[in-house]
Formats: structure tokens, sequence, C-alpha cells
């Protein structure tokens, strides 16, 4: 809430409020005003960039009616920006208009082919459609860029994706690049522990699914892996630790069902 306040404050700032828009100010005598030609290029940037962002906060907020409103109203002040195509490409992906998201996704690499948030938010999108190997491809092009700042992003997403291809050795591959690049990764530290359970090393598997369970609020999900991982290590102190919290916070959840049931694998 604090940053769409701030983005909203940027944006009288530039002198984008709807009551200026509606009250022109009057020219003197001898004095035409400006048409909209003649606005300078940096201005209507400066008008995208801040609608865009603030577009960004409600797209996270899950308000997706003004985070369409917010990219829109973003490319009428400048229809070559593409970081307001990938907003509405992403909006556009979660309501389901597939269609309308993949050419929104491609206008934003038209106009910028290497920005790295435009090509990972594709890559994903193509690897929910069937398109995955297409999407790695997408992704790795975000990895790529040294200026990006979250290459952990497109590194987990790959690993996802490498999974939907059940290519479990590429997608370990991914996680551990995802986590190298940000060890508080739980999503990838989560699959790296599902993956080594998998093929039996539980050490690992401990190691990784502790650091999830360290790093944040168990859920049921983490809590099940790491009762699972204990079980097969053989401590039944820590399986019954881990028993108890499921039973404490998670009564309803399917893990605690299948830890009634015996359903360990």
């Amino acid at each position: 809430m604090k940053r769409i306040l701030w983005l909203m404050t940027l944006l009288l700032v530039a002198g984008c409020a709807g009551n200026f828009a509606r009250q022109p100010p009057q020219p003197q005598v001898g004095e035409t005003l400006p048409s909209s030609a003649d606005a300078k290029p940096s201005d209507a940037r400066t008008r995208a960039k801040a609608h865009t962002d603030l577009g960004m906060a409600y797209y996270q907020g899950s308000n997706m009616a003004t985070a369409l409103q917010e990219a829109r109203i973003a490319l009428q002040a400048d229809s070559e920006y593409a970081p307001a195509y990938n907003l509405l490409g992403l909006v556009q992906m979660y309501l389901g208009e597939n269609a309308e998201a993949e050419t929104s996704f491609r206008r934003a690499l038209g106009i910028a082919p290497g920005d790295p948030d435009a090509n990972n938010h594709y890559g994903w999108f193509l690897c929910l459609n069937g398109r995955e190997k297409e999407g790695i491809a997408h992704l790795m092009t975000a990895v790529r860029n040294p200026l990006y700042r979250t290459p952990t992003k497109p590194y987990t997403n790959a690993g996802l994706c490498s999974l939907r291809l059940n290519d479990e050795a590429a997608a370990e591959d991914y996680f551990k690049k995802a986590v190298m690049a940000d060890e508080s990764n739980n999503q990838a530290l989560y699959h790296l522990a599902n993956l080594s359970y998998k093929r039996g090393d539980y050490r690992n598997a401990q190691r990784f699914i502790g650091a999830v369970n360290e790093q944040m609020e168990p859920n049921a999900e983490s809590l099940w892996l790491a009762l699972r991982v204990e079980r097969k290590l053989g401590d039944l102190q820590a399986e019954a630790k881990y028993a108890n919290q499921l039973r404490r916070n998670f009564v309803g959840s399917k893990e605690y069902q299948a830890m009634t049931q015996g359903r360990f694998e």
C-alpha cells in the first residue's frame, strides 16, 4: 500500500492528475496551446513508467482491473514503452486471455528483445502453454542479461519447465543455479529437496527442506516432506515433531490425511 501511495504521488508530481487533464490552462492573447504532438518524449516516457510501476504494484496486489487500466494509460502516454506491454501481458495471462497475452509479450520483445523481465514472463507463459523448450530459451535469454538483478526467477521457472518435460536432471541443475543466485529461494530449495528424496539422497533432502522450514513459516507441503525424510532416516523424534506440527496447524490438509492413513509414498 505504501508503494502504491508513493507511485500515485509521483504521478501527481509528473502532472498526470485527472483534474489538470479536464481543465487545461487558457492561452494568453497571442499565445497558442501546445498540441499533444508537441509533448516532449521524455515527459511521455516518464508518465508511461509511472503508470506501469503503479500498475505492477496493483498486479502484485491481485487488483487486476486497476493493473489493466494503468497498463493501458501507460501505453496511451507512450505506445513504444516495452514494460507496459509486459505488464499488459501478465494481466492478460492471469485472466486467461492467452492470445492477447502472447501478442502483448511479443510486442514488448519486439521493442526490447533483450528485456529480462519480458523474456522471463514470456518464457513462463510458453511453459504453461505446452511450449516448454521455446520457453526455456527465453528464460535463458533473461539469465544472460548481466544487468538483471533477479536471475533466480528465470532459473526457477526453467526448473519448473523442465519438470513439465520430465527432465529431472535439467530441473535439478536449474534449481541449483537459482539457489546459487539467491540462497533464500525457498521454491527452488523445496524442489531440490523433493528431487533428492525421490532418488534416495535423504541427507541432502534433509538439508534442503531444513533450510526451507528455517527461512519461512512451514506449510503443509514442507512439513510433510520433512516428515517423510526423517522417517527414511529413522529419526523418530524429528518425525514426531513434524507430525505434531501438521496435526496442530494443517489438520484439514491432504498431507495430514495422507499421514493419518499411512500413505507416506
